[in-house]
């Protein structure tokens, strides 16, 4: 018998829930199969067969379960049974979801209940064919609600378990505001002189380096040198003692279906913009497919949140602990403003709010605004990124 046991999805975690068993007690596998997918607090991590033969079930399926349990046994001596071959994932790859119907996120399996949509006709573009939310959403249009009154309708109530993700993502948000002194300083950021450089810029930069020119390299650029001025902003608490840092670890924070993630930028002050927009792509692309590791989204001195994405007009960004502060970026909207350019004149601008949350155990108030002022001066002056100053 070959043991199947649990993998360990990064050093820190020591429990992951099981997800469901792919084959039945007593059903053959193939080598390499996928048998579970196994859900830690940071990262979804899949079960392979070490070998082929009948697979005998340990436990069950949606179970805690230690690193290293033993989860199921595979019998090498067992019959293989008359005409099984290998699965079509192990032969050639294949983005149909009707070879594994089991293949669909759970939140893309919700919403294409809601659409009466079947998934299995759809094909995945997520991690081996895997249905993810945004292949339903471009299936079809949602049903529009019609205008006369329901004769009945549902009262069901449903429960859903919490994913170790989003039990993770509370503990560290509650943690958060329960054991630092959080406060938040605000102010806003003309982004003319940035969107100039873009629209003069993107074609070229886009054909040249074969990546878009996006407003968080610009954003990561700022903070890079505000990091370097004000390096508190960037330190630790640790008991009673400050732990500073030599280097600028950028988190990311990126929404994907499974919930909030923060992927990191290791040494951000030695990359180029065209290096950060590189990583940005890779990264963002990684998270949204569910493929980082955990060592990927570990550690960061600096984290960044761009709710303007989702059209957020202003918010108040909460820690990411250990971390001492994080910035958080907003929609971009014309507001009348007074014109840098003709005092006394009024313009109207494209404007975005900014937000810097804060350790006020770490950071004084003084420091918080001088960093959000150098972030915005870069922003505005956007030669200073590039003259390093």
């Amino acid at each position: 018998m070959v043991e199947v046991v649990v993998p360990s999805p990064g050093e820190s975690i020591t429990e992951v829930t099981l997800g469901t068993w792919r084959k039945g007690d007593g059903e053959w596998v193939e080598k390499d199969e996928l048998l579970n997918e196994i859900d830690s607090d940071k990262a979804t991590l899949e079960l392979l067969a070490p070998a082929c033969g009948a697979i005998r079930l340990v436990v069950k399926s949606g179970t805690e379960q230690k690193v290293g349990a033993l989860v199921a046994k595979i019998d090498e001596a067992a019959k293989r049974p008359a005409g099984a071959k290998a699965p079509a994932a192990t032969i050639a790859p294949s983005s149909k979801v009707a070879e594994s119907p089991a293949r669909v996120s759970g939140v893309a399996k919700k919403l294409a209940a809601e659409r009466g949509i079947k998934p299995e006709t759809l094909a995945g573009t997520g991690p081996s064919g895997r249905v993810m939310k945004v292949d339903v959403e471009g299936a079809a249009p949602a049903p529009t609600a019609s205008l006369a009154p329901a004769a009945t309708g549902s009262r069901l109530v449903r429960k859903e378990k919490m994913s170790r993700l989003r039990q993770r993502i509370a503990e560290r948000l509650v943690s958060a505001q329960h054991n630092a002194a959080m406060l938040t300083t605000f102010n806003e950021v003309d982004m003319s002189e940035v969107i100039r450089l873009r629209a003069e810029h993107k074609a070229t930069f886009e054909k040249t380096h074969g990546v878009g020119l996006g407003f968080m390299g610009f954003f990561i650029r700022a903070c890079v040198s505000a990091l370097q001025q004000f390096p508190r902003a960037g330190a630790y608490l640790s008991g009673d003692e400050m732990e500073f840092h030599d280097f600028v670890d950028i988190g990311v924070a990126v929404g994907t279906e499974r919930g909030l993630v923060v992927p990191v930028l290791r040494n951000a002050e030695a990359m180029s913009l065209v290096e950060i927009e590189k990583t940005l792509k890779a990264i963002a692309l990684r998270a949204r497919e569910g493929r980082l590791t955990v060592e990927e989204m570990t550690g960061g001195t600096f984290t960044i949140s761009n709710g303007g994405v989702y059209g957020s007009l202003m918010s108040t960004p909460i820690l990411n602990p250990p971390q001492s502060a994080i910035l958080g970026m907003h929609a971009i909207k014309k507001r009348a403003v007074e014109d840098p350019h003709n005092p006394g004149t009024i313009a109207l601008r494209p404007m975005m709010y900014l937000a810097l949350s804060y350790d006020h155990r770490v950071l004084d108030g003084a420091e918080a605004v001088g960093f959000l002022v150098h972030v915005k001066d870069c922003i505005e002056n956007p030669g200073r990124l590039l003259l390093g100053v």
